[in-house]
């Protein structure tokens, strides 16, 4: 499974390239929005220069990296991938638009990866004629800095595609841990619990944006506070992700913070925009 292919070009389509062609994958990338593809495989380049600056390694094989990058502007071009991973936006119709494309387009044998952070895996797989070949694969945020995954089994995927999910995975450098799937998974369903009672407490004056985050660093050992989490995310991604959790259950628990919303009305939407819960310099 060498030839992978990527729908959506944005933050997390981006990162998963990284790890992907730095790793020696051929990686098709198509997003919808030509401005994100502009000059992408070079702003991959870089990005993998930046990340073994820090680490201290090498920057020997940049010009393979760079032609083992494709930028297409077309999803038909994608029949050759061996992978096919949505990136794509939180919002099911559009996923259902790209998974009913693509179950067209890619071979018989390809396999289906979902980035999704909220959104049922099998509902995904139903969109195609080969649930069995649907899975969700959720790295995170920065992807080429956290080494494991979280894998959604849907309730059709087969343990052919498991298994075959993992050993890439492992292929890549990274480790998997399986959960099964139900909207949110693990990850998503609990810390966005905590990125929005954090966000009340700060509604409620309770304390400032600041001491929630150094508690959880300080006293839990987090590397980020869950506020400093949330701007990284973004907060229209956080408020969306709720808003799927709570149609999805059907429990008040997962009801957004108002806080968060007006946030996003007001445009400070975290790290993206420059200001959330904390300014950051663009």
């Amino acid at each position: 499974m060498d030839c992978i292919g990527i729908v959506g070009a944005g933050v997390m389509g981006q990162g998963i390239a990284h790890c992907l062609a730095e790793k020696g994958k051929t990686v098709y990338i198509y997003d919808i929005d030509n401005k994100k593809t502009d000059g992408l495989a070079d702003k991959i380049v870089k990005s993998i220069k930046t990340n073994r600056m820090f680490l201290n390694t090498e920057f020997e094989g940049m010009d393979a990296i760079r032609n083992r990058i494709k930028i297409y502007e077309k999803m038909e071009f994608f029949e050759e991938p061996d992978i096919i991973i949505e990136c794509i936006s939180e919002v099911m119709e559009i996923k259902k638009e790209a998974f009913v494309l693509l179950d067209k387009i890619a071979k018989q044998s390809c396999i289906f990866f979902s980035n999704a952070s909220c959104i049922s895996i099998t509902q995904l797989a139903s969109f195609t004629q080969r649930p069995e070949q649907v899975i969700g694969v959720h790295f995170m945020n920065p992807a080429y800095l956290i080494h494991t995954v979280e894998v959604i089994k849907g309730l059709l995927t087969s343990m052919e595609t498991v298994n075959a999910t993992n050993q890439f995975i492992e292929s890549i450098g990274k480790k998997s841990i399986l959960v099964n799937d139900y909207p949110g998974y693990v990850s998503n369903r609990i810390s966005h619990l905590m990125m929005n009672e954090a966000a009340f407490i700060v509604q409620d004056q309770v304390a400032s944006a600041e001491a929630v985050d150094r508690i959880f660093k300080e006293c839990y050992g987090h590397k980020m506070g869950p506020l400093e989490t949330a701007d990284l995310i973004g907060i229209d991604v956080v408020v969306n992700s709720l808003d799927i959790l709570y149609k999805s259950y059907q429990d008040s628990k997962f009801r957004c913070c108002p806080l968060l919303s007006r946030m996003v009305y007001a445009n400070l939407l975290g790290r993206k925009t420059g200001e959330g819960f904390y300014k950051y310099e663009r």
